[in-house]
């Protein structure tokens, strides 16, 4: 098994490790994955990309139905690395573990001189260890530093943000990756809160949001839940980061390749509806009479719209409530 972590790999104490192994959440939409990614993936030395491999679950799941298969895991998360490494040990060779951005799924493969592959899997969005950890902020029922990067080896962090984005920008964050309707409010008592004293801690973040919110929506949900989505958002870069990365997966996927993508926030779903659409459509000149080669689809949907969770996926896995699932097969080799 290979573990690039560009860094510290020291998880902290063992026992956290193991508190951490014996509490790990269930993976989401488990068994529609496998069953729409193993048509490409029974084949003999068939490969998988785990674009956003968390704590490992839906890779154990993988490397544990297709004994052949060969693992490339991708995460920005040392943590979830050193997590999923213990979890996925016993397979060996079979895993690659590498530290990036899943945009950075090229140069990766690259790397482990991998041209192709057969399967890919996002899992977008922010995982349960990010978020049942308290000490990296995601979360905003629970007091502590605001962090909310996904990769803390390096970026600005939330507070950073609270400290030193205008009013101005933080009433566009909110408003265009929260959809948050009370984003000016919001952004004017940050303002002028955080010239009384820093805004460090989430606890901090939600009394000012809570105190602004007037009485009449102080019901219509937690007034936090947008801004944090937001701010989460803009640390990571997350929807420039996939704008990358959705295209950069595609051309490594093999022909008769299979992508499955599951996001949680309409934006991440328009992104990813966007290229698996242009992919699936024909090319062609309007009025061409034939349609030549050069111009029919690269890709072939395999779900109509976007797939959600069944009623008892969502009672047994709560955490699959928001997704959105998209998968297309490549039917055509990349012009």
């Amino acid at each position: 098994m290979q573990v690039d972590l560009d860094g510290d790999q020291n998880l902290g104490p063992h026992s956290r490790l193991v508190m951490t192994l014996n509490d790990i959440h269930t993976p989401v939409l488990l068994e529609r994955c496998v069953e729409l990614l193993a048509p490409a993936l029974e084949k003999p030395g068939a490969v998988l990309v785990d674009a956003t491999l968390g704590m490992g679950g839906h890779s154990e799941a993988f490397l544990t139905r297709f004994p052949e298969l060969t693992l490339v895991g991708l995460d920005r998360d040392t943590d979830a690395l050193a997590i999923a490494g213990e979890r996925l040990a016993r397979f060996g060779d079979r895993v690659h573990l590498v530290h990036t951005v899943y945009d950075g799924i090229a140069d990766a493969l690259d790397g482990l001189g991998i041209t192709s592959v057969d399967g890919i899997l996002f899992d977008l969005g922010v995982s349960s260890l990010q978020l049942d950890r308290a000490e990296r902020g995601f979360a905003y029922s629970q007091d502590a530093p605001l962090d909310m990067r996904m990769n803390q080896t390096e970026g600005i962090t939330a507070a950073d943000v609270i400290a030193t984005y205008s009013e101005h920008e933080l009433r566009n964050i909110f408003h265009k990756y929260g959809d948050e309707k009370l984003s000016a409010r919001y952004a004017k008592a940050i303002v002028t809160n955080r010239e009384i004293e820093p805004i460090t801690r989430s606890g901090q973040l939600v009394h000012i949001l809570t105190v602004a919110t007037p009485a009449a929506l102080s019901h219509s949900g937690h007034p936090a839940k947008r801004v944090f989505q937001a701010l989460r958002i803009e640390v990571n870069q997350e929807l420039s980061v996939l704008e990358t990365a959705i295209p950069a997966a595609l051309g490594k996927l093999a022909l008769g390749g299979r992508i499955v993508v599951m996001s949680y926030q309409s934006l991440e779903d328009r992104i990813v509806k966007g290229f698996l659409q242009t992919g699936a459509a024909s090319s062609a000149p309007v009025g061409l009479p034939v349609e030549l080669e050069q111009f029919k689809p690269e890709l072939k949907l395999l779900v109509r719209g976007a797939e959600l969770a069944s009623d008892e996926e969502k009672a047994r896995n709560p955490r699959a409530t928001p997704v959105r699932l998209r998968a297309a097969e490549r039917i055509k080799v990349a012009a």
